[in-house]
């Protein structure tokens, strides 16, 4: 018997087109173009999948989801929308969608997608579906943003983990938003009611590091002339975020490990164990397994912070990314208070997107706002980015490197990807072109 796919959509060719794609490979396909006839016909002939747009004429995705899982209509789906905000791929994988998809929509990833959906309903038919947590009132601002394929996974592992007690490890190289998923994982938790505690474990000594986590009785150093509660206390019922924690030193890295193994640990200078319930989500820019390696970070510890790890690619492996990042900054550092949006030139998004920026997003971000204001208002041109002096890393990097022992082969192939990365960008992803370019054969771009 064929399996069946209710495609949900409004937009007639949208709908013939997956409609014929998928009959050729088999599917049974009925069709839908309003979210009322999406649940009469899940109600009524439920199919083996949905795929369901975000944006339909009597009510969004997110509400069909909600409704679906109010009726008790188990349909497995996959969302559809032109809109890769990050709100609408978290509490899409949060209402139950299977996976979430981004227009225009790559026909054979819709079908490997479907593939997918089928084989995991296979696997798991006998574990609950996600509940509906996020309540109405609350206003989830978008703080991530990209529509890159990279950044589209990282939305739906905060979806399936937000809702979890477990721990998160959050790595990245500086700048690539570890700060912003910590938070949005916070707010999409069932934590979100409790406190969320932030603690940079680069910007204090170890001493005051561990009264700062732990608390300190009164007279249990010098200057304590009182007793004072720790981060983890003030956190109980929340959540505390570790940024930073590969600075952190071993015997802090000792007490810490208790808290995430028991509940409990000491103030400084106390003899009575306390009791908290906190989730932790640390952050990290030093490859972990490394300082493990090099016996700077405890192996147990580690592993305990390491459940549930979320990688941040850097801003040069999702230059898709760059134009909505910068329409987001010009929205955000408006030159004056009701003004629209700067416009910026052509040139200068050129000269944007061929930047490698090391500082990454968080480069981005300070490069636009400078610009803001050096542009006085007007449309911001080459010269307000100062793109010209800022660093070439992977020339004035070599001498670290070799510091770093880093081999030749390595090297060049860092220097290989960034090359390509920037004939793509200049050749329109044409990749015979950027090969012509680089004067490589097309099956040369990767490296080996």
């Amino acid at each position: 018997m064929p399996i069946s796919v209710l495609v949900a959509d409004d937009d007639e060719a949208i709908c013939e087109l997956l409609t014929d794609f998928l009959a050729d490979k088999g599917y049974d396909v009925d069709q839908a173009r309003d979210g009322q006839t999406v649940l009469k016909k899940l109600e009524k002939h439920p199919p083996d999948a949905l795929l369901l747009d975000n944006k339909l004429p009597d009510m969004d995705g997110l509400a069909v989801l909600k409704q679906m899982s109010n009726d008790g209509l188990d349909t497995p789906t996959i969302v559809m929308t032109a809109h890769g905000s990050s709100s609408i791929a978290i509490q899409s994988i949060q209402l139950g969608a299977y996976d979430y998809l981004t227009k225009p929509l790559d026909l054979d990833k819709v079908h490997l997608t479907l593939q997918r959906l089928l084989e995991h309903q296979r696997l798991t038919r006998q574990l609950a579906r996600y509940e509906d947590r996020v309540a109405a009132t609350v206003d989830i601002t978008e703080k991530i943003v990209g529509t890159s394929e990279a950044i589209q996974e990282v939305f739906k592992i905060i979806g399936r983990v937000a809702e979890s007690d477990a721990s998160v490890l959050i790595t990245g190289e500086t700048g690539t938003g570890k700060e912003l998923v910590a938070q949005t994982i916070f707010q999409h938790s069932a934590r979100r009611n409790g406190p969320y505690i932030r603690v940079n474990c680069a910007a204090l000594p170890e001493t005051l590091l561990e009264s700062e986590l732990f608390g300190h009785e009164k007279g249990a150093f010098t200057g304590a002339i009182e007793m004072r509660k720790g981060r983890f206390e003030l956190a109980s019922g929340g959540t505390i975020f570790l940024d930073e924690i590969g600075e952190m030193t071993l015997s802090t890295q000792r007490k810490l490990l208790r808290v995430l193994q028991s509940g409990e640990f000491q103030r400084v200078g106390g003899s009575k164990d306390i009791e908290v319930d906190v989730r932790v989500i640390a952050a990290s820019n030093k490859n972990l397994p490394k300082e493990v390696d090099a016996g700077t970070f405890r192996e147990d510890l580690f592993y305990r912070l390491n459940v549930i790890t979320i990688a941040l690619p850097p801003l040069r492996d999702r230059i898709g990314d760059i134009p909505p990042l910068v329409a987001h900054f010009l929205d955000h550092f408006r030159y004056r208070q009701g003004m629209p949006p700067l416009r910026i030139v052509d040139e200068a998004m050129d000269a944007i997107q061929r930047h490698s920026w090391p500082g990454n997003v968080r480069e981005l971000e300070n490069t636009i706002h400078r610009a803001v204001i050096l542009s006085g208002g007007n449309a911001i041109t080459p010269e307000h980015l100062d793109l010209a002096n800022a660093r070439a890393p992977y020339l004035l990097d070599l001498t670290e490197a070799v510091r770093d022992a880093r081999s030749l082969t390595s090297v060049y192939a860092e220097v290989h990807r960034e090359m390509v990365r920037i004939a793509l960008i200049q050749t329109n992803q044409d990749e015979a072109e950027a090969a012509s370019l680089l004067g490589i054969d097309p099956e040369d771009l990767a490296p080996e």
